[in-house]
């Protein structure tokens, strides 16, 4: 009797020191990831919606953050900009493009669950093997987000080779449904004559601004008009004349937020 009892507090003594449970390197549940745990690296602004606060982070360079509902959305996440193992694991990721600052594996395996959704450009999910492929024109549905894949693209921007540095039809913009809250995030393009299509439909835009990839200044102002939305973030940007373009835009009631291209 006495060794068998001895031998329960054995077996419960192994069991509390490993924490009464399997001890599992598994990071999907890790109790950190959480948007207020990001909040502490890297500020968010959050807007409210029809169905719920929406939290907006621009993490950095063409890379965003989105919580809403208890999710935590991915947009083109980039290694060089910020360290992706600070911020929350991705319930859906976007990606718009092939470029490498755009698609990045080593962002991308940073926040990647094993139930993470993908939603790619075509060229995306070539080069990736997953995800939900979406050209200009397609609309999808994810819980209770709806997403419009629109077009960006390069007019006037070319390589030497005369070849668009973004080609028409290649890469996707897209438009995020958040309760009665448009958000739209333009991607590397110019002033594309689609643009003229959202204007007034859009709460919250996202969109480049620096050479030779984007848009000049005078394409970004424009852009902006012919969008015109209520909150205006750039970025992909090198630099921001934030005097020109505030000038520029008087009478438009768009409204500027300017954040680090780097966290």
């Amino acid at each position: 009797m006495k060794k068998t009892l001895l031998s329960i507090i054995a077996i419960v003594f192994i069991f509390s020191a490993c924490g009464g449970k399997t001890n599992s390197n598994n990071t999907d549940n890790k109790g950190a990831d959480t948007l207020s745990m990001a909040q502490e690296y890297i500020k968010s602004d959050v807007y409210e919606t029809s169905e719920g606060k929406l939290n907006v982070t621009l993490v950095g360079h063409g890379s965003l953050m989105f919580g809403y509902q208890g999710k935590v959305i991915h947009v083109d996440p980039y290694s060089k900009v910020a360290d992706y193992t600070k911020l929350p694991k991705a319930d859906l990721v976007l990606l718009t493009h092939e470029h490498g600052d755009h698609l990045d594996t080593v962002a991308i395996n940073a926040i990647k669950k094993a139930d993470t959704h993908f939603i790619v450009s075509k060229v995306c999910n070539e080069i990736l093997g997953y995800g939900d492929a979406m050209i200009n024109g397609d609309h999808s549905h994810w819980g209770n987000l709806h997403i419009d894949a629109v077009p960006a693209y390069n007019i006037v921007n070319k390589k030497s080779d005369g070849e668009a540095y973004h080609p028409k039809g290649r890469g996707n913009g897209y438009i995020i449904t958040f309760g009665d809250k448009r958000v739209y995030i333009a991607a590397d393009t110019e002033n594309i004559p689609e643009m003229d299509n959202l204007k007034g439909t859009i709460d919250i835009a996202f969109m480049p601004k620096n050479l030779p990839y984007t848009m000049t200044d005078e394409m970004f102002i424009d852009a902006a008009k012919k969008v015109s939305p209520k909150i205006l973030y750039p970025y992909h940007m090198s630099e921001f004349d934030q005097a020109k373009i505030e000038k520029a835009l008087e009478g438009t009631d768009i409204k500027l937020e300017i954040r680090p291209m780097k966290n």
